[in-house]
């Protein structure tokens, strides 16, 4: 037990939201609680992949005891259309009202990028406190690729996010990534010591079950037979570029094929997508669902599809990933081949990839693949086993801990971090 261990979580995104970061922050604060941790979760109200305050949760200060975490929410401003100016705002109204509160006496605070305005807030209130506590920034996605790969902002806007980013990674004591090619960027392009990087995979936020029945998923959905179901779930955002899988539903149905797909989730670019499939037959938007409604979900599927726009490569590993391994459908990728997604679905031997933004490549793969059980049927147990072998919860759980203990043993003695901040302000 570690009652004498107190820790403190900053992020944006915290359960009850149902996909993206959330399960896995709150997942790991539970989990934190469990092993004698006193826990504090310093959220914003519930608003992912909506992009909307959610009824019961629009309170100024909501303060709540779940599963032994002290979870304190905070409204902030939410834009509806999450890009550019808006999106920034976004994070610096969480990350001002973060700083302006009082923390207690955490041993070790944990700020979760995204959103990465936020953590650098936090960061620079750390460093400006007499006795602070150890942080550990925890790397969900990299802004400064982001960036670069959607092709959204300026040069001068790509410039200062990086200098943010690698400022905010560089003043932790330790980071944490989500992948080995993420760890290779913060180290190599972000300047963190290499010692101060630890890459803890994340898992499937889902209990570990058997597949589900296909033909009872789909009549408790209510979800067209007959037909190959293709089926995304998730966040429906610039990244995804699911415009992608509309055309090859305006495909299917210029083919007269039995093919359908389902977008399962929600986002700031849905109302443009719905607009863009109107008219199209083989298309239908599904609202996010809960955990038991999201394993039929997958379960119904006879493929299921990850989505990234051209040229989205290294930003991010789509957390929707871990979840489709444990599903036991195949995969279909249409991604950048040589992207992290398309890694990670070759490396769990759980699919196939084809070229981001060809509708028709990706058609016609799932039309394959739909027609090979015996092909199918292997990819998906691959990704089962690939999900029990290396997405295991309590191995990363441990790993956290080990990350957690790590840092708490040496909050006595002057770290390397302020040393080297204190070079960087002298030079």
């Amino acid at each position: 037990m570690h009652s004498h261990s107190e820790i403190c979580f900053f992020g944006l995104n915290y359960p009850p939201e149902p996909t993206g970061i959330a399960p896995y922050t709150g997942a790991l604060a539970v989990e934190l609680a469990k092993k004698g941790y006193g826990v504090t979760a310093h959220v914003a109200q519930p608003h992912y992949p909506e992009w909307s305050i959610r009824d019961g949760f629009k309170q100024w200060v909501r303060v709540e005891r779940l599963s032994g975490v002290d979870v304190r929410r905070r409204l902030h401003y939410v834009p509806k259309s999450p890009r550019g100016i808006r999106r920034l705002i976004s994070e610096l109204t969480f990350g001002l009202r973060l700083v302006l509160i009082r923390w207690g006496n955490p041993d070790v605070a944990i700020a979760v990028s995204p959103s990465l305005f936020a953590t650098a807030l936090v960061a620079l209130r750390l460093r400006l406190s007499p006795r602070p506590p150890r942080l550990v920034v925890w790397v969900q996605d990299i802004y400064t690729l982001g960036l670069a790969e959607t092709g959204e902002g300026s040069r001068v806007a790509q410039r200062i996010t990086r200098w943010i980013e690698g400022a905010t990674v560089r003043a932790a004591d330790q980071v944490v990534v989500i992948h080995q090619r993420f760890a290779s960027f913060v180290v190599q392009e972000l300047r963190v010591d290499k010692s101060r990087v630890s890459v803890v995979r994340n898992w499937t936020h889902l209990a570990e079950t058997e597949p589900v029945d296909a033909a009872e998923a789909r009549a408790l959905l209510r979800w067209p037979e007959n037909v190959v179901l293709a089926v995304h779930t998730g966040n429906m955002g610039s990244k995804q570029g699911l415009e992608n899988i509309v055309e090859a539903a305006r495909l299917a149905d210029a083919r007269d094929l039995a093919v359908h797909f389902l977008l399962v989730g929600d986002g700031g670019e849905r109302t443009m997508l719905e607009e863009r499939a109107r008219g199209i037959s083989r298309i239908t938007f599904v609202d996010p669902l809960d955990d038991d409604e999201y394993r039929l979900a997958l379960g119904a599927a006879d493929v299921l599809v990850v989505n990234e726009k051209p040229g989205v490569s290294a930003m991010a590993v789509p957390s929707k990933l871990t979840s489709y391994f444990d599903s036991g459908r195949p995969v279909v990728g249409a991604t950048d081949p040589g992207g992290i997604t398309a890694a990670e679905v070759e490396a769990a031997d759980a699919g196939v990839i084809v070229q981001a933004g060809e509708p028709e490549a990706l058609l016609d793969a799932i039309v394959q693949l739909a027609a090979d059980p015996e092909t199918a049927a292997r990819f998906g147990s691959n990704g089962r086993r690939y999900r029990t072998s290396v997405l295991d919860q309590d191995t990363a759980i441990e790993r956290w801990t080990s990350v957690i203990e790590h840092v708490s043993a040496s909050a006595g003695a002057p770290s390397d971090r302020n040393q080297a901040t204190v070079r960087e302000r002298i030079i």
